[in-house]
């Protein structure tokens, strides 16, 4: 498992390799300024590996842009990065970053649950064209945390796996200890409603282990 400090200012790099984060998300959704100086600062302040993401709005984020635009937005990007959070309605776009060996973050955030039997077909579309899936989830009861928490432990590894909002937070510490390989946290501004910051969730893992 490891910690992805996700930022909304690369100044916070350090704070976070600092407390414990084992990877940097830069939302560039998020920020102002040019994505690639971005990363720039980003890689003196820290030697963390570093994710690149446009989060779109359709899923929780502040990129409004054609798939395409994503593309232009992206490539300049690819050679500076070590990941790329693909989200599933960019797929197609996907192929600069799997020729250049990055690593593909394929995610899929959504504002309900599903059903197991969709979880796992979710999973092997994104699987079909990334690395890592990223299923992240709301919800709505108990019965739908523990399918999630089924659906993660039984699913191919490597697999992230989380929750969207704060009604269920204890569960972005309680997914990882059933194999989901990445937990998102912030650094002091959080990226998304319900995060621990890193150095919660270092405390966390030496409570819980």
């Amino acid at each position: 498992m490891q910690i992805v400090a996700a930022l909304t200012d690369p100044a916070q790099a350090a704070a976070a390799q600092a407390q414990g984060a084992h990877l940097i998300e830069l939302r560039f959704d998020l920020m102002d300024g040019d994505p690639v100086e971005l990363v720039r600062t980003c890689r003196k302040a820290c030697s963390l590996p570093i994710i690149a993401t446009f989060r779109s709005a359709q899923e929780g984020g502040q990129y409004f842009g054609s798939p395409e635009e994503w593309a232009k937005k992206i490539a300049p990007l690819i050679p500076l990065v070590d990941y790329v959070d693909v989200e599933q309605q960019f797929a197609r776009q996907a192929a600069p970053v799997k020729e250049a060996g990055k690593t593909i973050i394929a995610s899929h955030h959504s504002a309900q649950m599903m059903p197991l039997h969709i979880l796992f077909v979710l999973e092997q579309e994104l699987r079909s064209y990334g690395d890592i899936p990223k299923i992240i989830v709301t919800p709505t009861n108990e019965d739908d945390l523990i399918d999630l928490i089924a659906f993660t432990r039984a699913a191919k590894k490597p697999i992230c796996t989380g929750v969207m909002g704060a009604s269920f937070r204890y569960a972005r510490a309680i997914l990882p200890l059933f194999g989901s390989e990445l937990v998102y946290c912030h650094a002091g501004v959080p990226t998304a409603a319900g995060q621990y910051s890193v150095e919660e969730f270092v405390a966390l893992q030496k409570l819980l282990a």
